[in-house]
């Protein structure tokens, strides 16, 4: 009998070792402990989300383009009278985000949630170890099925959204796998009648794109007797860039990695700005500035007089959004440009990920209504939900077209006080400018990625697009601080170079005495840092 007991203390012992071992237990912050006392006000389901009101204290970056008075708003009246919670917003605007958010952070006083005031990556990290930060895992499970579901469907949201540690600090904004056209961001136009007029098919290759160009700068195309036509115009140089990079083999992991993307060869991170693909890129591009297909001014003009030189007929081709939306009625006259073929193939690599940004709402330790907090912007994960937070309310801003479409009431649209459709909305809703948690879906979005013309033009990159698009990688604590100086001083120079490279200042007869200083500033620990992330992250 002793031997069988000793037999079965030593077996259950190794169960509860083996369990210990492969338990994934991440390290951290405990999940505050909600009691049940802390629940008797709250709604499980449905509305309202508590019985009695509450109000939460919320530090929100204000856009030059929302309300200065949010809760005038007929998006935050109207959820306020359907949840019973009352928002005391405290409005700070976007270029004094940085600031106000470091004060409150050093010992200044806490709100309850940071919306929409951009918190860094690091600083997430850094502030929920702190346990200043809420650790949301549980959390989300417990009180967001609707954005439980997405993180279900798509994993992909919640391994970006993931830290080294194994917790996820913040409530990711996320953007619909399905809708293309917001993956795509700005998009390649050209001028569909030019075409016609220089009997030019669409372009569907690099070298078709430098034919079209060239043909636009030898033409007066708008018949005013003056060579004043630009073949290429835009706000910066860096969307051109972007929209080639699948042409010459670089940037395969879409626009959230401007310097790393995955070797094709070994698999692992590459640092792409010293590859071969890399300079045939900036030789073709060195080409066409040097050529006068560019326009010269590129690197300083003001995004005002771009606009209005798109809207007065002078450019051939733009990457912009939508030229509809910037370029008023001349905007019309352009039309989507395909993926362009190159010396490595014709795959479209600028699309940046379904996971938006993660630093659009962050709950602090101060907050004494988790629950309630994570239920009010769960809602806003829904299709309804989703529909009251950029459209409002049917009758009041939007109606439904003859074919089951959201369209804003002609009042928003055409403003009887001679105000723009941004500054209109502005008295109905918030999500102007940006930086809002939830989800953004075709059917609920009005903006310029849901035109037709910016459907279509999607449409016609959607072959080629990539399998996989990497989010931002998360980076511990140790690897930020050493990360941090590797890229100012490696990012920096790359960037000035390319500019050089480009416009001619520097010749690519220097190509491998660049490569050589790149190599010398750390690139082997700064990609050693990147590996790690990366092997983080499809590990999740």
């Amino acid at each position: 009998m002793k031997n069988k007991k000793v037999i079965f203390l030593l077996l259950m012992s190794f169960i509860l070792i083996l369990a210990a071992c492969s338990g994934k237990k991440s390290s951290g912050p405990e999940t505050p402990e909600i009691k049940e006392e802390d629940l008797e006000n709250f709604n499980a389901t449905g509305m309202p989300i508590v019985n009695e009101p509450v109000t939460l204290k919320f530090m929100a970056g204000q856009s030059a383009l929302s309300s200065d008075n949010y809760n005038e708003t007929l998006l935050w009246k109207t959820y306020e009278e359907m949840s019973n919670i009352h928002i005391d917003w405290e409005l700070v605007p976007v270029d004094g985000r940085e600031e106000k958010r470091n004060l409150a952070l050093a010992g200044g006083t806490l709100p309850d949630v940071f919306y929409t005031m951009g918190m860094p990556n690091e600083d997430l990290l850094k502030y929920g170890q702190q346990e200043i930060f809420v650790k949301m895992n549980d959390l989300i499970e417990e009180y967001m099925p609707n954005l439980s579901a997405l993180l279900e469907q798509y994993p992909e949201i919640r391994k970006g959204s993931t830290f080294p540690d194994g917790n996820m600090y913040s409530i990711p904004t996320v953007y619909d796998p399905e809708f293309t056209s917001v993956l795509l961001g700005s998009k390649g136009w050209i001028r569909k009648d030019w075409l016609e007029q220089l009997e030019m098919d669409m372009p569907e290759t690099i070298d078709d794109f430098y034919n079209y160009l060239k043909a636009v700068k030898e033409t007066d195309l708008n018949g005013n007797g003056k060579q004043d036509e630009i073949p290429y115009g835009a706000t910066s140089i860096s969307d051109l860039r972007n929209i080639l990079k699948g042409a010459f083999g670089i940037g395969n992991k879409g626009v959230k990695h401007s310097y790393i993307d995955e070797d094709p060869e070994s698999g692992d991170v590459r640092f792409y700005p010293i590859s071969d693909g890399y300079k045939a890129e900036l030789e073709f591009l060195n080409k066409l500035y040097s050529e006068g297909l560019i326009q010269e001014n590129i690197y300083t003009i003001d995004a005002n007089q771009s606009y209005s030189m798109g809207a007065d007929g002078l450019y051939g081709s733009t990457v912009i959004t939508s030229a509809e939306t910037i370029y008023g009625e001349m905007g019309k006259n352009f039309v989507g440009l395909p993926a362009l073929e190159g010396p490595a193939g014709k795959t479209y690599n600028k699309a940046t990920s379904p996971l938006a940004h993660m630093g659009g709402f962050v709950v602090t330790k101060e907050n004494k209504h988790i629950p309630e907090t994570l239920r009010w912007l769960d809602y806003f994960y829904s299709e309804e939900g989703a529909k009251l937070f950029f459209m409002g309310i049917e009758g009041e801003t939007f109606e439904v077209d003859e074919n089951g479409d959201l369209q804003y009431l002609e009042k928003i649209t055409n403003s009887s006080e001679g105000l723009t459709m941004e500054q209109e909305l502005s008295k109905y809703i918030t999500w102007l400018g940006g930086g809002y948690p939830g989800i953004v879906r075709e059917a609920t979005f009005k903006g310029a990625e849901s035109l037709p013309s910016s459907i279509e033009a999607a449409g016609k990159l959607e072959p080629n697009m990539l399998d996989e698009v990497w989010p931002e990688f998360t980076y511990t604590v140790e690897e930020n601080n050493k990360l941090s100086g590797l890229k100012a001083d490696i990012h920096k120079y790359v960037d000035e170079m390319q500019d050089k490279f480009i416009t001619g200042t520097e010749p690519l007869s220097k190509w491998d005495e660049y490569v050589n200083k790149v190599e010398k500033m750390g690139l082997e620990e700064y990609l050693e840092i990147q590996q790690a992330a990366y092997k983080r992250y499809k590990s999740n």
